[in-house]
């Protein structure tokens, strides 16, 4: 085994189609074919099950493959080590951003690290928890901003902040006249409510009502704070989101819930056993180190 031939595995196994595999590499097929007949020969196993249109691992190649993407990944991350010892901490942090806050939050940390290593590039991705923690494990990104919780199992987790969740409402509503600028839970009993897609939030709006023995009428999931907002806006029902998705206009008011003791946090996230670059490692140290200074 050698780099090259892991690097054509890996491509096959993620294709699981020889043609393709070998349109990605720009090569053409039947060299490819043989440096994986070569790779099982050496180790003596089947990596494939050859079907009629596509490939399927077996269990040995399910292993090389998570052993492969780790050792490439350490090749990776060796080269630029030794790159970075030249000419300074250099690279391409890959992040996911969720809404709300999030971006708030990671505009500080991408402005000081990139004051004190200007050879440093960032990869930004947004979209919700889920999303993106579907994206670190397909490995568009590596590190992530999402909201509690996380599985705990499969990332490595930190908190970096939290804001209050808010109920967001057309200023014709009756709710919106009420003095003062909280509502409580019992409040918003009967009421259409459009929440957040995530499966951990609206299990959370259900906890929060049956605290008073009732129900959420739920009649909206959705994952964008502000076309929630948009729609509570015009007067379809009352969101309850972060308060970053609150967008002054017009037709909106804004009111936490529970005088803001109801609230969200946001972790920083990274999967578990999965090698990461050194110019993202030292990113996760000078994120932890401002956190724990601004908390």
């Amino acid at each position: 085994m050698d780099i090259k031939s892991l690097s054509y595995f890996v491509t096959v196994a993620e294709e699981l189609n020889i043609t393709k595999a070998a349109e990605k590499l720009n090569i053409s097929q039947p060299p490819l074919s043989i440096q994986i007949r070569n790779l099982e020969i050496e180790l003596d196993t089947v990596l494939f099950i050859r079907g009629k249109r596509k490939l399927e691992l077996t269990e040995s190649g399910r292993l090389l493959y998570r052993r492969a993407k780790e050792i490439l990944s350490l090749t990776s991350k060796a080269e630029e080590e030794i790159r970075s010892m030249k000419h300074g901490l250099s690279g391409t942090i890959s992040l996911g951003l969720v809404e709300g806050t999030a971006p708030d939050i990671a505009g500080e940390w991408f402005s000081e690290f990139y004051r004190a290593h200007p050879n440093v590039r960032f990869r930004i991705l947004d979209g919700s928890s889920d999303d993106l923690i579907e994206k670190m494990r397909s490995g568009l990104i590596s590190l992530a901003v999402i909201t509690f919780p996380c599985d705990h199992s499969l990332l490595n987790s930190f908190p970096v902040g939290r804001e209050p969740m808010v109920a967001l409402m057309n200023k014709e509503h009756p709710l919106a006249g009420i003095e003062g600028d909280s509502v409580s839970i019992d409040q918003l009993v009967g009421e259409p409510l459009i929440v957040p897609s995530r499966r951990a939030l609206i299990e959370d709006i259900y906890r929060w009502f049956r605290e008073i023995k009732s129900e959420p009428n739920i009649i909206c999931e959705m994952d964008s704070y502000l076309d929630a907002a948009a729609l509570a806006g015009n007067g379809m029902g009352i969101s309850i989101f972060p308060q970053t998705a609150y967008v002054p206009n017009a037709s909106l008011c804004s009111k936490k819930i529970d005088a803001g003791k109801r609230n969200i946090e946001y972790l920083f996230v990274w999967l578990k056993g999965h090698p990461l670059p050194t110019v993202e490692e030292e990113f996760i140290d000078f994120v932890k180190e401002h956190s724990s200074n601004n908390n």
